[in-house]
């Protein structure tokens, strides 16, 4: 007796073999497709001029992406579709979202410049996620070689909406944007390490300080969520830059390319 999922095949000696079918796991893959949902969302509401709700579409879908390959880890769901169907769903939301959001929002008015720093950023994503998938299995799971693409966007939605929340318009910092827009792009192409958190492992045990660092730091966000949150992705959109110069100065490796052959424990998130 067996599920629809399995058939019974023949060998060359009679025997019956129980070959699993292939097939696509529901639950991880809801997760992914909710976070592509996030940057669609994102960019329709930047097309009707909901800037605040686009910014908030972009934070939904980085929340999302980082819950799919857990959830597939947890529930032992990993495949080869999920990974490349995350990779998609992070060029839309990280990528293209992003992108189109503050060329919409602000550099439109620059003409050419504006809609060349918009494209910047979409080509470096497309960039790092390419290289991320090709090189998983050889770099040092404690660093991103560049600015992962999450907070790369986090960086452009987080600046939009707290520019939004303090009522300017998209124009008056469109040369700020053009700026940001160039830094978050090529930052996610450069080989700077910005430090990953994959070595911080949620199913030990904890010091209850720590949940209390972290029901005060929930408090601190609940403040002013835009200018919270844009200041927590500035300061590690810089900290890549610090360790390197860290590195440099000590006479450290300042390339996170490990001679080890092991794959990171989170392969296809995070980019």
């Amino acid at each position: 007796m067996h599920d629809g999922n399995e058939q019974d095949i023949p060998d060359g000696e009679g025997m019956v073999v129980r070959k699993r079918r292939k097939g696509i796991y529901i639950l991880p893959n809801l997760f992914t497709l909710a976070a592509l949902f996030g940057g669609f969302y994102a960019i329709v509401m930047a097309i009707n001029g909901r800037f605040d709700q686009a910014a908030v579409g972009v934070f939904c879908a980085m929340v999302l992406d980082s819950l799919d390959g857990r959830v597939a880890r947890m529930t032992n769901t990993q495949s080869a579709f999920g990974e490349q169907m995350d990779s998609l769903s992070d060029m839309v939301s990280f990528g293209a979202a992003p992108a189109l959001i503050a060329y919409v929002w602000a550099l439109q008015g620059l003409g050419r410049w504006g809609w060349i720093a918009a494209f910047v950023y979409c080509a470096c994503a497309a960039l790092r996620l390419a290289r991320f998938n090709v090189n998983t299995g050889v770099v040092d799971k404690r660093y991103f070689q560049g600015l992962p693409s999450p907070a790369a966007a986090a960086l452009m939605a987080g600046f939009i909406w707290v520019v939004t929340d303090m009522g300017l318009k998209g124009p008056s910092v469109a040369w700020p944007m053009f700026a940001l827009a160039l830094y978050a792009g090529l930052s996610m192409v450069t080989n700077v390490p910005f430090y990953s958190f994959k070595d911080v492992h949620m199913k030990k045990s904890v010091p209850f300080v720590v949940i209390v660092a972290i029901a005060l730091g929930i408090a601190v966000i609940n403040i002013d969520p835009p200018i919270v949150m844009f200041a927590m992705f500035v300061a590690y959109g810089f900290s890549g830059y610090v360790i390197y110069v860290w590195r440099k100065a000590k006479g450290l490796q300042t390339s996170v390319i490990s001679t080890s052959t092991d794959e990171p424990d989170e392969r296809g998130l995070h980019k």
